[in-house]
């Protein structure tokens, strides 16, 4: 899962950063307001972390933009500007969460779980699609019941295709979304053919009943076996 930091104090910045990192997620930062609505303009996340006071402008008419460009991601106002009227007005542009500063690491990433639980997977722990399930917060796979071992990028990849059944997905677009800002340093998307081609190996070998199709000219598709 993809998540964007917008935090402008670098030390805390690096720290949120290395911490979800090392939860397994892919991150990516900003430190300005201007920098913040770029990435936001230009990708999408599942989860951003947001500050309230940015050099260049509020963290909350980051947000009243991003509601009104009808984007959905999980958002959560991370400020030291901890009064009511701050945390009602954020809550009510559609921030789903509120930490005030300062906090503690384990419980910044229990919120961050929280919300990309109720926001992915409708309140529910699984994501299911045929005899599939996938568990985001354990990075549990099971086929018919059973469990198959996937490695952290394959895991990844799946997820993403999960949320997104029936959709056709760029590789570009795939390629942001679970390797973030490393995916720009790369000059093919060979690594994400090789990973494609291991995960359709591993659902085989497992009789999934769904099945990642290439759509030539456009990109991949995860859908049901006829």
């Amino acid at each position: 899962m993809k998540i964007l930091v917008v935090e402008d104090e670098p030390s805390l910045r690096e720290l949120i950063e290395r911490e979800l990192r090392g939860e397994g997620y892919v991150v990516e930062t900003a430190a300005d307001y201007i920098s913040a609505e770029t990435k936001i303009v230009g990708y999408n996340y599942d989860c951003i972390l947001l500050d309230i006071m940015l050099p260049g402008g509020s963290g909350l008419d980051l947000l009243a933009k991003l509601r009104d460009m009808g984007r959905r991601e999980n958002v959560i106002i991370i400020s030291a500007r901890d009064s009511v009227d701050d945390r009602v007005h954020g809550l009510e542009l559609g921030a789903d969460d509120y930490l005030a500063k300062p906090f503690h690491m384990v419980e910044l990433v229990a919120r961050v779980r929280s919300v990309l639980r109720r926001g992915r997977s409708g309140g529910g722990l699984t994501i299911d699609l045929g005899n599939v399930s996938l568990d985001p917060a354990s990075r549990r796979v099971t086929v018919a019941g059973k469990g198959i071992d996937l490695l952290k990028k394959e895991f990844d990849i799946l997820l993403y295709f999960m949320q997104r059944p029936d959709h056709i997905i760029d590789k570009i677009v795939l390629a942001e979304a679970v390797w973030g800002d490393y995916a720009d340093e790369s000059d093919n998307f060979h690594f994400v053919y090789a990973q494609i081609k291991n995960l359709r190996r591993r659902l085989e070998d497992a009789a999934a009943s769904i099945e990642i199709r290439a759509v030539y000219g456009f990109g991949y598709k995860l859908t049901l076996k006829e």
